[in-house]
């Protein structure tokens, strides 16, 4: 009788044991499952620095090409209305001096004409300006004028909003980044709390927030643009 006893209290024992273990071995498994969770976080959180960089160094550069960019648009923009100005001043010397029937003044002021302006002034004369009312008021309005200065500068421009705008696409890239770090942060404050935590279960309630965090910001590096 005393040693089925004794059995029975020694099985009580090994049952006893057995549920103290379980809550041991369960805590190495979380040990393990946080390690694994910052060693994610200090490498996601190093790539996610480096991208930003990378973006806000890209999106500074874009910014610099599109001020420079601007800026000889508005050089060629300037030398453009000088052109325009110039033609203007030539035609009605032209005019003058065709009029008094000067015409070897005439013809040197013509030979002084840009070539671009050539081209509209000669489409210009056939229209019989000087005799027709119904003819366009100057070379400059006749669809041959053209100037190229006004031309690049256009395109000049053109380039420069675009290089604004990856400008802008690229800092808001680096900041996606930014925000990726800080959710990274908020994991590594959640797994450090969790550690100071006793109770089993809140230490897994906020490890199991943080692991869900780390998986959106996970998601978030994976379909980001790489720099």
């Amino acid at each position: 009788m005393a040693e089925s006893t004794s059995n029975v209290e020694f099985a009580h024992r090994i049952h006893e044991q057995s549920h103290h273990g379980a809550p041991h071995g369960r805590a190495e498994w979380l040990e393990l499952f946080e390690a694994i969770v910052l060693a994610a976080v200090a490498v996601l959180t190093a790539w996610s620095g480096y991208q930003a960089a990378r973006w806000d160094a890209r999106s500074a550069a874009a910014y610099a090409r599109a001020s420079q960019l601007t800026e000889e648009a508005q050089e060629e923009h300037t030398l453009a209305g000088q052109d325009h100005l110039y033609d203007i001043i030539a035609l009605n010397t032209w005019i003058q001096a065709t009029r008094s029937g000067d015409r070897d003044f005439a013809a040197l002021i013509e030979k002084r004409f840009r070539p671009e302006y050539h081209v509209a002034f000669t489409a210009w004369l056939k229209t019989d300006p000087l005799h027709n009312p119904d003819a366009p008021l100057g070379p400059v309005f006749m669809p041959e004028y053209k100037s190229e200065r006004m031309e690049k500068s256009k395109a000049l421009g053109k380039e420069a909003r675009e290089s604004y705008e990856r400008g802008v696409a690229s800092r808001e890239t680096g900041d996606q980044y930014v925000r990726v770090t800080v959710v990274l942060a908020t994991v590594l404050l959640l797994t450090a709390l969790s550690q100071r935590f006793k109770i089993h279960a809140a230490r897994v309630g906020l490890v199991t927030v943080a692991a869900v965090m780390l998986v959106v910001a996970i998601y978030w590096i994976a379909t980001f643009p790489r720099a």
